[in-house]
């Protein structure tokens, strides 16, 4: 792919001072309409070492005001960063709406760097592939615009701006080192660009080639994918028109009304549910520290009617844990930072590093529940978050998270009893508000959402576990075990026990 395109272009430098003069003017007008028109925008920088990105992003964003865009330099992944899936540390930089990110190198780097340097077993190339797909469309889809441009030189090209920046002894150059080996494996990362290029070129995210021997064919052209994108956004909007991106595939299927074939279980005496609840605290005390030794991410997630017991099954898992190595993310209504992002956004900030644990009291699941059924989002943003929230679990799961998602099930009448004992107990007053009576008024289309939610995100990597609820010992108990049971299960994954054999 690369070999195809022709880097003895040029254009002269007359040329280059009319379009570059018309092409900044542009740009400089243009970019206003990205705050203006209220969408995010990303740039992203990949090519080869001295194909010029860093000089480039100087020359675009010497066209733009300063106050609305963020420069984000990409190193290889270090400290916390190594410790969460790859994706965690793109997603906490995309920019919210109205503001530009631009990126010198991105997340393109998991497939070309790691891969030459032997960091990514070649298997693992299309899943990563598929998650970086998945993270473009997901934001795009949203409304964001993502501009990749790749700059192209040749291997004697590259060679020729290395000598030279060896004998500037008086500007010496700190990466030059890094970049003389990676000129040496220049074959290998041509296949792996190559690759690359092919696989993530989607209509969504478009690459833009472009050869870079040229500094001034480069910088127009650099110029020119920038200005039409915006333009064509800007139109898009001005015209209304809807966006092409299809974002998931949506059956209209017969769900299955499985909550109300919930029934109780059996009553549990009081001495048999604290001598149960006792064991499964010690014996998640000690797989908190199990956890942590092996760097083992735990995710658990509580959902359920107002009144299904949500606190109280969080109380009574952390009650014994090091409060060092878990945290409880209550999930509120989004603040305006967290809506001017994807509504993924504030879910991925909260993923824990390996070995610590985050326990969400409501989750991501709000948006095909309360944000769908209240009018919070659009019919076509909560029929694509299905899809967009099966992608995000299975990433974490697939890079090495346990993740429990509980919906905890009550029938209408223990809410109304619940509602009533918190309205009479001062001490309980507080957890009763307007808010809960308002959603109870629309029982039947939660449940029903709630079921299409479990029936649509219950995948083999990540199911949703239903607990009978009307009994707080019982939910309890089911939980903890549950959860202990999972990690368990991961821990033996990780290091199973010896055969008995011989």
């Amino acid at each position: 792919m690369l070999d195809d395109i022709d880097t003895s272009r040029f254009i002269s430098n007359s040329i280059y001072k009319r379009e570059i003069s018309r092409l900044q003017t542009e740009l400089g007008v243009l970019h206003r309409q990205v705050k203006d028109l209220g969408f995010p925008m990303m740039v992203v920088f990949e090519g080869w070492d001295v194909s010029g990105k860093a000089s480039m992003i100087n020359r675009v964003l010497m066209s733009m005001d300063p106050r609305n865009y963020s420069v984000h330099p990409i190193q290889s992944p270090d400290g916390d960063e190594l410790l969460r899936p790859f994706l965690w540390r793109f997603w906490v930089l995309t920019p919210p709406k109205g503001r530009i990110a631009i990126f010198d190198r991105s997340w393109y780097m998991k497939a070309s760097d790691d891969r030459v340097d032997d960091k990514l077993k070649k298997r693992m190339l299309p899943s990563i592939y598929e998650r970086i797909n998945s993270f473009e469309r997901q934001l795009t889809v949203d409304g964001a615009l993502m501009v990749k441009i790749f700059l192209h030189i040749t291997r004697k090209e590259q060679e020729r701006r290395l000598r030279k920046l060896q004998e500037e002894k008086e500007t010496p150059w700190r990466y030059l080192p890094q970049s003389w080996d990676h000129h040496k494996h220049y074959s290998d990362y041509l296949k792996a660009y190559d690759d690359m290029l092919v696989r993530t070129h989607t209509k969504w995210a478009p690459w833009h080639i472009i050869p870079a021997h040229d500094r001034r064919l480069a910088t127009v052209e650099v110029f020119k994918a920038i200005v039409s994108a915006i333009e064509s956004r800007r139109l898009e909007i001005i015209m209304g028109g809807r966006r092409s991106i299809n974002g998931a595939t949506y059956d209209e299927d017969d769900i299955p009304q499985v909550l109300s074939m919930i029934r109780d279980p059996p009553p549990m005496d009081p001495p048999e549910y604290e001598t149960a609840l006792s064991e499964l605290q010690n014996k998640l005390v000690r797989l908190q520290a199990e956890v942590y030794a092996r760097k083992v991410p735990v995710i658990i997630i509580y959902s359920g009617m107002d009144a299904a017991g949500k606190g109280g099954n969080i109380k009574r898992l952390v009650q014994k844990l090091d409060p060092r190595g878990y945290k409880v993310i209550p999930i509120i209504v989004p603040t305006d930072d967290e809506k001017a992002h994807h509504y993924l956004w504030r879910f991925w900030k909260e993923l824990p590093p390996a070995g610590r644990m985050a326990i969400f009291d409501r989750s991501w699941y709000g948006r095909v529940l309360v944000e769908r059924i209240e009018g919070f989002c659009t019919e076509n943003e909560w029929k694509r978050a299905y899809s967009e929230i099966i992608e995000m679990e299975e990433q974490w799961v697939d890079e090495g998270a346990v993740l429990l998602k509980f919906w905890l099930n009550i029938d209408a009448e223990t809410q109304l009893s619940r509602f009533n004992e918190r309205m009479n107990n001062p001490y309980k007053r507080w957890k009763i508000t307007d808010e809960d009576w308002r959603n109870r008024s629309k029982w039947d289309q939660y449940i029903r959402a709630a079921e299409e939610m479990m029936y649509r995100t219950s995948t083999e990597k990540v199911p949703w576990t239903i607990v009978e609820a009307n009994s707080k010992k019982h939910s309890r108990i089911s939980t903890l075990s549950a959860i202990a049971s999972a990690i368990e299960g991961r821990l033996k994954e990780q290091c199973p026990p010896p055969s008995s054999s011989g």
